[in-house]
């Protein structure tokens, strides 16, 4: 029996996001308060560079790079990366560093980005909550996590023709075949629409 090799159990595929559901969860409300320009920001830089929640939380000010529109990580096993966001998530962080953390940060010194109402560095497990609540308001069926922004954000790169090196540069895979689970979300979707519209499917 020791020279048999146990069956392989199927790996899950993560749960992305499509497009529509992410512009709906990222409609920012009239009303911009210090927290929602905070929520906000997190959300947007979240699912423009694919940052892990642990990582986002972490973030200190000036990891942000908002004339290069780019992010500093300190990623697992202390290895650093360069990850490049789009203007209008540097718009949402720019807004936040401007109207928002000046009255969460109060009168306390803290090199963290985004701050609790104590002052403090966010949590993830309050992000979590934030970001549940803000889909539901948003209307949409199913819970969401943090996390399924940073598969959407794989996702989306992906389909739109994104080379898988890159990709897994920018999530901080050590691994390769750890971002080569994205490619069968996108190999699913296709079969999918092959059975949906194929005569024959």
């Amino acid at each position: 029996m020791a020279d048999i090799d146990p069956p392989k159990t199927g790996r899950s595929l993560p749960k992305a996001l499509n497009v529509t559901e992410v512009d709906r969860l990222l409609e920012i409300p009239a009303r911009k308060t210090p927290h929602i320009l905070r929520d906000y920001a997190m959300l947007y830089l979240m699912y423009g560079t694919g940052v892990r929640v642990s990582e986002l939380v972490s973030l200190p000010v000036n990891s942000c790079n908002l004339t290069g529109f780019h992010v500093r990580i300190m990623g697992k096993g202390s290895k650093e990366r360069i990850v490049p966001f789009g203007e209008v998530a540097g718009k949402r962080i720019t807004e936040y560093l401007d109207h928002g953390r000046p009255a969460l940060v109060k009168k306390k010194t803290t090199p963290y980005l985004f701050l609790s109402n104590r002052g403090t560095a966010m949590t993830r497990t309050r992000f979590w909550q934030i970001v549940n609540t803000i889909g539901v308001n948003a209307g949409l069926s199913h819970r969401i996590s943090p996390h399924m922004l940073r598969h959407s954000f794989a996702t989306h790169l992906l389909t739109g023709g994104a080379d898988l090196r890159a990709v897994q540069m920018m999530l901080g895979h050590s691994d390769i075949s750890t971002t080569q689970i994205y490619t069968k979300i996108e190999t699913e979707r296709l079969k999918s629409i092959h059975r949906k519209f194929h005569p024959r499917g």
